[in-house]
């Protein structure tokens, strides 16, 4: 069972995306029969990760406090969305011009000021929607316990110890790294894109603004490499845009 989720893992998350764990198929083979531990690997350790690595990455990063622009204008589009589908989210801005996005397996949403800057209120609520639809459907589970078994491996995990002791709070912000920089598949991108579409005519937002946004991503119109991390993690756009606009137009 595992052997085959493991492969599966590796198809949807390429190991080139786990660079912060500096993870390569050698160390995996060096680690042997440590893979195995990831078996045990329960819903509630990776929901205890993800928590631990979302304050990893608060800590890691300047978090805009509660009177900036930033934090009140993600306050007043995300009011509402504080329970989505009897999920629990919190949202938190990090102040930096990098374009980026992430959400933690807890249901821990962080916003970049870079994208912000980028998007319009509509076009920010479907990045918002989307990024929601990655913890509902599981993604951003699936997407820390491949991590979680990455820096296991590296740390040799005993079948005694299991996966969550063998990660030592001086890897987490290697685990939150590679969290944050593994990729998504199509299948999951477009899962997403339509929960945040379905999320955006709930609201009453201008739909369009869903492929719009995506087309931005795309050509960011500034630095590209300020938006790499979030174009390696969340591949497509332009084409993700073609689709959502096929939709509304059908």
């Amino acid at each position: 069972m595992f052997r085959r989720f493991f492969l599966k893992a590796l198809v949807a998350f390429p190991v080139v995306g786990l660079v912060g764990c500096r993870f390569s198929p050698s160390s995996a083979l060096d680690a042997g029969s440590s893979l195995y531990t990831a078996a045990s690997v329960t819903d509630e350790e990776v929901r205890e990760m993800s928590r631990r690595s979302a304050e990893q990455s608060d800590a890691a990063n300047k978090v805009a406090p509660a009177g900036s622009k930033y934090t009140k204008r993600l306050n007043k589009l995300t009011a509402g969305l504080e329970n989505v589908d009897g999920r629990q989210f919190n949202f938190k801005v990090y102040n930096t011009p990098e374009i980026n996005a992430c959400a933690f397996g807890d249901g821990s949403l962080r916003f970049f000021t870079g994208l912000m800057d980028l998007m319009d209120d509509d076009e920010l609520f479907f990045i918002i929607g989307h990024e929601i639809g990655h913890v509902i459907n599981g993604d951003s589970a699936d997407k820390m316990r491949v991590a979680m078994v990455a820096a296991a491996a590296r740390s040799g995990a005993s079948a005694a110890g299991g996966v969550a002791a063998a990660i030592s709070a001086s890897q987490l912000g290697d685990l939150s790294e590679a969290f944050i920089n593994a990729q998504f598949s199509q299948s999951q991108e477009r899962d997403a894109d339509d929960f945040g579409l379905k999320l955006m005519q709930k609201y009453n937002r201008n739909p369009m603004a869903a492929a719009t946004s995506l087309l931005k991503l795309d050509s960011p119109g500034r630095d590209p490499s300020l938006a790499s991390r979030m174009l390696a993690s969340h591949p497509e756009p332009k084409a993700r845009a073609e689709r959502i606009q096929k939709q509304l137009k059908a």
